[in-house]
């Protein structure tokens, strides 16, 4: 058995090589940070990005809050409202739950030592048919008796794309912290689901996670050899358990068992994924005293 393993393996990494399978991705600054200035290239395997961190300043930090993710309308247009919204919140998930392996979330109306701001810059939505037939084409291969797993690689056409930028900024407004960021949908690694919004649902919960661990660690999430283990509580959350701290479940629980049978059978996310426990907008809330909205609510009623 073992050289029909080693042959198996030996196959499918000829064919990862003659096969590149992944969207390209651009870098897109939008209007969302502050500072654009010194940020520096820090690409890992399938990740474009730009960063800047000013460690002491971040490792300091002990308390964080995050302003729910901007997608603006005039990006990705043949995504509907719904599944924008849910990429947002996969964003806002995916940053809540990788920041509490070291920081305290706190709500929006409370003081933070950071306060996180995200945007999507780009996206490219998700060719469904392709998706559809590398799915049943998946699904197909479960039923033929091999001896060696071998993974079934989606058809590289139409596959979707994420740019993102982000920010922590301290109580005064200086920056802590920035990243650009852009991956594509890979052949071999993501899921292929019958929905536009797919590959951007996927690739926004990867951009969450690389920005908190920009922000728990104070230094780039790329470029490093050997495997992080995840903590407990990531775990934990990635199951669909209760997340570690109250703030997080604002954006809903991962899907768990649901989104991993929803994925092999190449269901939409939107069939899986409740999202948000809460109505959010997708783009940040105005400035202002908490009071103030009041008078235009009774007004209303």
């Amino acid at each position: 058995m073992r050289p029909l393993r080693d042959a198996g393996y030996a196959g499918l990494l000829a064919i990862s090589g003659l096969l590149a399978g992944c969207a390209p991705a651009p870098l897109v600054p939008g209007m969302g940070l502050s500072s654009y200035d010194a940020m520096t290239a820090s690409d890992g395997l399938v990740t474009k990005s730009r960063l800047k961190v000013q460690k002491e300043a971040v490792l300091a930090a002990r308390t964080v809050k995050i302003i729910p993710t901007s997608f603006p309308p005039t990006i990705a247009p043949k995504l509907t409202p719904p599944q924008r919204a849910l990429i947002a919140n996969a964003v806002n998930r995916g940053l809540c739950v990788s920041l509490s392996d070291r920081f305290t979330l706190v709500a929006l109306g409370e003081p933070a030592d950071l306060t996180v701001r995200a945007t999507v810059t780009q996206a490219t939505d998700t060719d469904e048919v392709a998706a559809g037939i590398s799915a049943a084409a998946s699904i197909g291969m479960n039923f033929v008796d091999m001896s060696v797993p071998v993974p079934t690689p989606r058809i590289p056409i139409g596959l979707g794309n994420l740019s993102m930028e982000a920010e922590a900024t301290n109580p005064m407004g200086v920056q802590e912290a920035s990243m650009l960021w852009a991956r594509g949908a890979n052949a071999f690694f993501n899921s292929p689901r019958a929905s536009k919004a797919s590959d951007a649902y996927e690739l926004a919960d990867a951009f969450g996670e690389d920005f908190g661990e920009l922000l728990v660690k104070g230094e780039s999430p790329f470029g490093k050899s050997g495997i992080d283990l995840p903590s407990w509580q990531k775990i934990n959350s990635a199951i669909g358990l209760p997340p570690k701290y109250a703030e997080c479940e604002r954006y809903g629980r991962y899907p768990g068992l649901a989104g991993v049978v929803g994925s092999q059978l190449g269901l939409p996310p939107e069939w899986t994924d409740q999202g948000a426990k809460v109505a959010r907008s997708t783009e940040p809330p105005p400035e202002q005293e908490p009071m103030a909205a009041e008078p235009a609510q009774a007004a209303a009623q």
